[in-house]
């Protein structure tokens, strides 16, 4: 037998489905991801802390899940939504299914119900805050399930870093001798990232949010990464505050994702929430410098406001938009010209995802060197 569910958006719109994964309600701001395949990914990445992901491609679960593709230590999202769960596992990595995995990790699951009709819906009225009810709850008028979905927080102002971020530091090894040093800011890392840096040689030193820029500095990097992350980018403070403290002492400085908008704000930009954000991993973005578009793997709700075709005036020297987004213009790239520092809005690390930014590692290396 399976156990109903429903999930009610915040303005009133609502669909029945099927329970699967952790039972009980969940509570989150609802988005959709446009990948095609990389779920278990999607479900390890720490930016969708706080979130309820939709998924548009039809068929979830067929490959099941292994230990090996894990972005992180746990799944992050509140709630998972699938067209067709599908309870039969083809694929000779699996170790297990998807719905056992979603309930070891307590998210509440809901599938059997139209997510095109979902997605559109999202993408016409802009994301906003869900609930999905299962067994008991899903039984209660909707009019009360409302109420709770309209009692719960908002993503403008919200803050999850300390939820996500690493509670003491650790180091990622390159295979050989190392040939740079860096500090990883921990903002809700992915476990690729530092693992493509170590793949060309650089020690990565992996440090909590809540470290100060006097323990930055007595790891001796040659430059700092700042990783993606959950939230509201407005409410990164001591993140900011670091970063302006790389930059006045000239450290080399690549962020990605949440790292953007906090290389952004660090420089006297201000941020603002997209109306349903990019997620997914075939967004078309391109090099304003080299002409060229990549496709590349996006997970943020959040964007900087800056201008386009012009350079501009920061306290730390003239910058300049270096990425946009093709499919709706917003700025997916910075770029200082007397400071080194930059930033992508996307995921170079592509897991999962295509691998046309990779070069974006190899130019953090290069400045790193020149430092060094």
């Amino acid at each position: 037998m399976t156990t109903s569910a429903v999930l009610v958006l915040e303005d009133g719109f609502t669909l029945a489905g099927k329970s699967f994964g952790a039972p009980g309600t969940a509570m989150g701001e609802a988005v959709f991801s446009t990948g095609m395949t990389g779920y278990q990914e999607t479900l390890t990445d720490p930016s969708y802390c706080g979130q309820i992901v939709v998924m548009t491609a039809p068929h979830i679960g067929n490959t099941g899940v292994n230990s090996e593709d894990p972005e992180s230590i746990r799944m992050w999202p509140s709630g998972f939504i699938v067209r067709e769960y599908s309870r039969l596992v083809s694929n000779w990595r699996s170790e297990g299914n998807l719905s056992d995995a979603l309930a070891d990790h307590h998210v509440v699951g809901i599938s059997g119900v139209d997510t095109r009709a979902l997605t559109r819906h999202l993408r016409e009225r802009g994301a906003m805050r869900m609930g999905i009810f299962t067994g008991a709850d899903a039984q209660r008028p909707v009019a009360d399930l409302l109420k709770q979905v309209l009692e719960s927080p908002h993503m403008v102002g919200a803050s999850f870093t300390d939820k996500v971020s690493t509670h003491q530091t650790y180091t990622v090894e390159p295979e050989g001798q190392p040939v740079a040093i860096c500090v990883a800011v921990d903002l809700g890392i992915k476990s690729m990232t530092p693992q493509r840096l170590a793949e060309r040689g650089v020690r990565v030193h992996v440090v909590p949010a809540s470290s100060t820029w006097a323990d930055i500095k007595a790891l001796e990097p040659h430059g700092v990464f700042l990783s993606n992350g959950p939230g509201d980018p407005a409410t990164a403070h001591h993140a900011i505050e670091l970063v302006q403290s790389a930059l006045q002492e000239k450290v080399p400085v690549f962020g990605i994702c949440f790292g953007n908008q906090i290389l952004g704000r660090a420089i006297g930009l201000e941020t603002y929430k997209l109306q349903y954000g990019h997620r997914g991993i075939n967004q078309p973005v391109q090099d304003l410098t080299t002409g060229r578009v990549e496709i590349t793997a996006h997970n943020h709700g959040f964007a900087v406001q800056a201008p386009h075709k012009s350079e501009f005036q920061t306290p730390y020297g003239r910058a300049r938009v270096s990425h946009v987004c093709l499919n709706d213009n917003v700025v997916e790239g910075l770029e200082l010209l007397d400071t080194p520092a930059f930033s992508v809005q996307y995921h170079p690390e592509a897991a999962a995802g295509p691998h046309d930014s990779a070069y974006l590692f190899d130019r953090f290396l290069e400045m790193m060197r020149s430092h060094a």
